[in-house]
């Protein structure tokens, strides 16, 4: 795939694949972008992606075949106007600068995600902040701020989920993304997220100026504090000695969750989620975030917080990691979850698709309900109790919130199956199609097509439909969909699953 390719003699016909006229319509070239907010710094970074089609004119489903980033924004320590509000204005100015600079507009941008995470995600104007840039940063931007998602993100972007596909045995990874108020964990096995979890520790729980008083206090930092006898004002210095205990104890908390000890009532109280519960070993870890500049050496520098406090003491952890736990190098340190908002695998359907009703794309954080279609005989009443079942298993009020449904599909495009379907489907969401939403129908199979064209009929080209496939989702799914790649006939979807345990050491 990295063999140099320079083209045709002069005179010679161009026979490489790329110059062959299905080519057009078999890869895509997006450009994504990743703007990640945290409570410590703030950066962007810009990439080229790559999809091609699965089998060719065969299918309707891409996949990422390659990734370049094309621009990496410096990093700013993030602004606030106070210790609960971000300075949007600042931040604003920030990220405009950044496209300026990168040569990049609204119009340039096709996909990608703005992640406001850890503690800034818990500030007043955090969410009026993700949908500010979310709609100002291009075409089709997600915005986000789970704990989960961040630490799958992490993991992406450090090179874990590569690390762990190893030729032979596949190495058992856990990627740990230290910040300034968070520590996202993500457990990697063969190229798949298998456990998560996330703890308010991190370096910027308590922040000073440049005379060594504090200016702003997390909870955890309040937290930690008490449990030492230390209290925090701010307008006061933070003696040193208090600096060194607050990290080693935040150090110690971090510890017992990553081998998966019995945890303190400190560390309870500072857990965000579920502890970890994957009992299996472990091969190696790999450290990104703002603080793991400090861990693999390439930071100095005293940004008045406990980063670099916080740093030397996960280092000496990891160099004498317990049982079989090897300290690893990751791809990406601070950027890392940046590049895995930007470069964060992104479906794509095309081909077969089905759009009516001008202007209603993108849809952002579309819960995905998966109507289980059981029996040999599928009738229209067989569909209608599926899908209303489905809204019954997530306590939905029937019709009360636009949703993607995502119908598994086996029987092929069989008239009186499809026309069964179509109209169980709109009996079932008579109650939404009423009050104009758009209908937004997801397939596993090639029908996408034919199948927004039978309800077409039925409903009238007014109403807003949504019918695409090659693409795979299930229930806890929450989806995003872009707006028409043009000439390609085609729409991204980003996928943002929530993780769940199903049973001693696993999770899924």
């Amino acid at each position: 795939m990295h063999d140099e390719y320079f083209g045709p003699e002069e005179g010679e016909e161009d026979l490489s694949e790329q110059a062959h006229p299905m080519w057009a319509k078999d890869v895509l070239h997006l450009r994504s972008v990743g703007i990640d907010i945290g409570s410590s710094t703030s950066h962007l970074m810009f990439s080229s992606l790559t999809l091609r089609r699965m089998g060719m004119a065969l299918s309707s489903r891409f996949v990422v075949v390659d990734r370049a980033v094309d621009y990496e924004s410096p990093v700013l320590l993030t602004p606030y106007v106070d210790g609960t509000t971000i300075d949007t204005e600042k931040l604003s100015h920030f990220i405009l600068g950044a496209y300026h600079e990168a040569g990049m507009g609204r119009e340039n941008v096709d996909t990608g995600a703005v992640i406001v995470t850890g503690e800034a995600a818990k500030k007043e104007n955090a969410e009026a902040i993700a949908a500010l840039f979310a709609q100002e940063g291009g075409k089709f931007v997600c915005a986000t701020a789970g704990p989960n998602l961040e630490a799958i993100m992490a993991a992406s972007g450090s090179g874990a989920l590569a690390r762990s596909q190893g030729d032979g045995v596949s190495p058992t990874v856990m990627n740990v993304d230290v910040g300034g108020g968070t520590v996202k964990v993500a457990i990697v096995k063969e190229g798949q997220v298998v456990d998560t979890a996330a703890i308010n520790v991190g370096a910027r729980l308590v922040a000073m100026d440049g005379n060594g008083r504090i200016f702003r206090i997390e909870e955890a930092g309040r937290l930690v504090a008490q449990s030492l006898g230390i209290e925090l004002r701010e307008n006061t210095p933070l003696p040193q000695k208090h600096q060194v205990g607050m990290a080693l104890l935040l150090a110690d908390c971090l510890f017992e969750v990553l081998e998966r000890r019995p945890l303190s009532p400190l560390t309870k109280s500072l857990m965000i989620t579920m502890p970890l519960s994957y009992s299996g070993p472990v091969d190696k870890v790999l450290f990104s975030g703002g603080v793991s500049e400090y861990i693999y050496g390439f930071e100095e520098r005293d940004f008045g917080d406990l980063g670099s406090l916080l740093g030397r003491n996960i280092r000496a952890w990891a160099n004498e990691a317990p049982g079989n736990l090897a300290l690893d190098w990751p791809t990406q340190r601070i950027r890392a979850t940046v590049i895995g908002a930007s470069q964060y695998t992104v479906q794509v359907s095309g081909s077969t698709i089905f759009l009516s009703g001008g202007g209603i794309l993108p849809l952002h954080n579309l819960q995905v309900l998966a109507p289980k279609i059981e029996g040999k005989r599928i009738g229209a009443a067989t569909v209608e109790r599926a899908i209303r079942k489905s809204f019954q298993r997530f306590d939905l009020e029937h019709d009360s919130a636009q949703v993607a449904l995502a119908i598994h599909w086996p029987h092929g495009p069989a008239y009186p199956l499809l026309r069964a379907l179509t109209r169980g489907v709109i009996s079932a969401m008579k109650k939404s199609l009423r009050q104009g939403r758009p209908l937004v129908l997801v397939f596993d199979a090639d029908i996408a097509k034919l199948m927004g064209r039978l309800l077409a009929e039925e409903l009238g080209e007014e109403q807003p439909i949504i019918s695409i496939d090659g693409i795979r989702l299930q229930d806890f799914d929450f989806v995003d969909i872009g707006e028409e790649l043009e000439h390609v006939d085609a729409v991204p979807v980003v996928i943002k699953s929530l993780l769940f345990r199903v049973g001693p050491g696993t999770a899924d």
